[in-house]
């Protein structure tokens, strides 16, 4: 089982503030003052896309898990198509430097 994500994520930050600014346009678009009117509106609407952030970064999370799982699974099952590759140092791969003066 995969551990929960942190309830601060970005989805969560960005889709919370999305949800805010929906409620800003919505009060905008009606004539009424846009940060001191529906205040229960814009915290509903924050709290909404913070909700649906939340578990878009789970899903996000689950997909990428399983998918990570039958990768390895796979390789695990089809050695032969991974062959070991020769590991190389980094001084082998770069030229001698030699300062032209």
């Amino acid at each position: 089982a995969l551990p929960p994500p942190g309830i601060v994520n970005r989805n969560s930050v960005w889709l919370g503030l999305i949800g805010w600014t929906a409620a800003l346009m919505q009060n905008g678009i009606n004539r009424r003052p846009a940060f001191r009117s529906g205040v229960h509106r814009q915290l509903l609407f924050l709290s909404v896309g913070w909700f649906v952030g939340y578990h878009v970064t789970k899903l996000v999370n689950y997909k990428a898990a399983k998918m990570d799982k039958e990768m390895m699974d796979y390789m695990q099952h089809h050695p032969g198509d991974f062959p070991e590759v020769e590991r190389k140092t980094f001084a082998e791969i770069l030229e001698n430097f030699y300062p032209i003066r």
